[in-house]
């Protein structure tokens, strides 16, 4: 019954299309819906896609149209996003044999990235162009992983069985390939966490832990990747264990240190670590620290663990020798003087007692014992710090060494200080990006930080002078300023000149163009672009999708749908106007209101709208017109039609009305003269019809009426009725079948 009425209903709407001689572009594609796959058992449509699972992934959908193809067409089947929309849809499947049948399944299989709860689909012809209406929304996951997931703590793929810890603690899915791209349900003890998705878990309670990749509310408990229970104690016994102060942490080479624990218990076990690596046998309350191992120093911790405890680890003591402070260079590596230009080196250190001496091109400098030295002559420069170490003596460290020069030349480089695009750009700002002394060698030395403040300046344009313009930045706002620009630097005797920049600015002019409409159905329509400026005077183009379609007509008229633009030519540059999208009709730019198929009660009035059209023609069922507004008067049932013109694109649509019984069939009349329910009265819907057949039988089967455009006048005033309460019986049908059938008590 159901192929039945689907076939009916696209056989009257391709009638109705070829009556009204309508174009392609009238052509109407309902959502796909889902349908049973033939290759399997069971005859069910699928309600959710759970792909992947054992290698499947084939599924059906049923795609119904109506209209005229043209020979080159193809329907494409489309996904959307997890979220529904089509900005990006996803191709599915493309069907090129189905021009001339309106009923056909197809198959696809849906992307390997595919996890969401929102995906619709839709199909579109190609010629002509047109979109389906889309399907309501799905849950499709595609599960790649559909093995059991590990959770630890250490991200090492051991599952541990529990985690006792004194403070928070990190669970992570640690056995799958990029784990952070997925979702995830995690669960403390049973308990959903609500709003934990991540791959990772912050874990602040105690509890039982494990995890889920989420694949949504159907298919998560067939993807079989739950992990393993991680039993996790947060808040265990801590006793706050410690290393007793020891009495020197600077050990020389004849020195040792015991380290002991602060607090001991017989049933704790010990190990020491150096620098987080447990000491391989020391496994005792103290440990000794012998500062004549070379490599002795470093950070020293100790560890307990037993039995309804939790593991703990100390604060570390770092252990060092004389030697072990650092010192560092404060000024770069290489410093450019000048006769006018002294240069300061320095130096820092963490030695607790450091002395100084500088020393050039490694012979010392007499006095000079703090960490600064003020340097005008070139040469190599380091200090030497020297530590007192107690009973071994004394350490000395050497600072990096720092080349001081003098220049044979400067090298000036200019660069834009925004992100400057030539022909987009409409202003910019054009810098000193870097200085370089250059050595008689041809080594150079950045002294940008030193010196760029130091020199005197004079910016050119085109190789001449810009007045007032000696800083070392000039700011450009005005294709008129279009132009190659340079930079002459001086300092004491030097003179440099800049690299040359080319600065090509666009024009602050705007230019709009307009549309005399934006959707377009057939070559005989008339969408017209023009431009707000006047193009006679101008080098420009018309752009269709970026292609250059017209460069001569100043009005352009539309031959397709696509992304229109003007382009013009300013000063070498492109003047790109807004953007008309164009686009193919579509059948849901005019609605209902209301929308669907109607009922009124009969004898009544309706007023249906249609919205989003410039024109309107509405016809009955006998294709009548009734009107041409935005609204129509309904009184009769039938299959009415609106033709909606949006420019000169026309759009079907059609509804089905019907007649809500006021009354019903009457099974009791009463002939007794009084005016009263003398006569059988049926509905309107019934009676004074040509095409329907109204039968009257008595007791016997006989026919006492058998009439078309019954005038509800039965029976006559002379029919005579010889007993009480005589049962007839009627049947009230049309060509097809009855409509009505039962008895009439006629009570006298």
């Amino acid at each position: 019954m159901k192929n039945n009425y689907k076939s009916y209903y696209l056989t009257a709407i391709i009638v109705l299309l070829g009556f009204l001689r309508l174009s392609a572009q009238a052509i109407v594609i309902n959502a796909p819906e889902p349908v049973d796959n033939p290759n399997l058992g069971g005859d069910s449509p699928w309600p959710y896609i759970c792909a992947g699972s054992s290698g499947f992934n084939e599924y059906f959908v049923n795609i119904t149209w109506a209209g005229t193809a043209n020979a080159g067409n193809q329907f494409i089947l489309e996904l959307s996003d997890a979220n529904g929309s089509f900005s990006s849809p996803t191709e599915l499947a493309t069907i090129s044999d189905k021009n001339t049948i309106n009923d056909f399944d197809v198959s696809f299989s849906v992307p390997d990235d595919t996890r969401g709860l929102g995906y619709k689909m839709r199909v579109r012809s190609t010629d002509p162009v047109k979109l389906g209406t889309e399907s309501p929304a799905y849950n499709m996951y595609y599960m790649d992983i559909t093995n059991n997931l590990n959770i630890s703590e250490l991200g090492d793929g051991v599952p541990p069985g529990s985690v006792c810890a004194t403070g928070p603690i990190t669970l992570q899915v640690d056995n799958i390939p990029n784990p952070e791209t997925y979702q995830y349900i995690w669960f403390r003890s049973g308990t959903l966490l609500n709003g934990e998705t991540g791959h990772t878990l912050n874990v602040t309670q105690s509890g039982m832990y494990n995890a889920y990749i989420d694949y949504g509310p159907n298919c998560t408990g067939s993807g079989n990747t739950d992990s393993n229970i991680v039993d996790v104690t947060i808040g265990g016994t801590g006793t706050g264990i410690a290393i007793n102060p020891p009495s020197q942490t600077i050990l020389c080479p004849t020195d040792s240190e015991i380290l002991s624990i602060d607090q001991t218990d017989p049933s704790w076990s010990y190990q020491w670590y150096k620098n987080d690596v447990a000491i391989a046998g020391a496994i005792g309350t103290t440990f000794t620290v012998d500062g004549g191992v070379v490599g002795f120093e470093g950070d020293y911790a100790v560890e307990i663990s037993a039995t309804g405890i939790c593991t703990e680890r100390s604060a570390p003591i770092t252990m060092s020798n004389p030697g072990s402070f650092t010192v560092t260079r404060d000024n770069p590596a290489n410093i450019v003087v000048l006769p006018s230009q002294p240069q300061t080196l320095s130096v820092s250190t963490d030695a607790s007692s450091p002395t100084y001496k500088w020393y050039k091109n490694g012979a010392e400098i007499a006095g000079e014992t703090s960490n600064t030295l003020s340097v005008t002559e070139v040469g190599s420069y380091y200090a030497q710090i020297t530590e007192t170490g107690g009973s071994c003596g004394s350490s000395s460290k050497n600072s990096e060494t720092t080349v001081v020069v003098t220049p044979a030349s400067f090298e000036v480089i200019l660069d834009y200080a925004d992100n400057y695009t030539s022909c987009v750009s409409t202003s910019t700002v054009l810098q000193v990006e870097s200085i370089n002394a250059v050595a008689s060698d041809g080594t150079k030395t950045d002294v940008t930080t030193n010196l760029i403040n130091s020199f005197a300046y004079q910016w050119q344009k085109d190789g001449a002078d810009i007045a007032g313009q000696t800083g070392n930045s000039i700011s450009l706002a005005s294709n008129m300023e279009n132009g190659n620009y340079r930079l002459n630097a001086n300092i004491d005797s030097y003179n440099a000149t800049s690299n040359v920049m080319s600065v090509q600015l666009l024009t602050g002019d705007t230019v709009t163009i307009n549309s005399t409409g934006t959707v377009y159905c057939s070559s005989s329509d008339m969408v017209t672009l023009s431009s707000s400026l006047d193009l006679s005077t101008e080098t420009y183009e018309w752009q269709l999708d970026g292609n250059t379609i017209s460069s001569s007509d100043m009005d352009l008229n539309v031959s397709a749908t696509g992304t229109y633009r003007l382009v013009l030519n300013r000063d070498g540059c492109q003047l790109i106007s807004n953007e008309i999208v164009i686009s193919p009709l579509d059948e849901n730019l005019i609605t209902l209101e209301p929308s669907g198929n109607l009922v009124i009660p009969e004898g009544t009035t309706r007023t249906i709208s249609a919205l989003g059209g410039t024109a309107y023609r509405w016809m009955d069922a006998n294709n009548i017109e009734i009107s041409s507004s935005d609204s129509a008067s309904i009184t009769e049932p039938g299959t009415y039609t609106l033709i909606a013109s949006i420019d000169n694109c026309d759009i079907v649509k059609q509804f089905e009305v019907s007649i809500l019984d006021t009354f019903k069939v009457p099974n009791v009349i009463t002939v007794n003269g009084d005016g009263i329910n003398d006569q059988w009265i049926i509905p309107n819907s019934y009676s004074n019809r040509t095409d329907i057949n109204v039968i009257i039988y008595n007791g016997q089967g006989e026919e006492v009426l058998n009439e078309f455009e019954y005038k509800n006048n039965w029976p006559q005033t002379s029919t005579a009725f010889t007993k009480q309460n005589m049962v007839f019986y009627y049947k009230i049908r049309n060509a097809k079948e009855v409509l009505k059938q039962g008895t009439i008590t006629v009570i006298r």
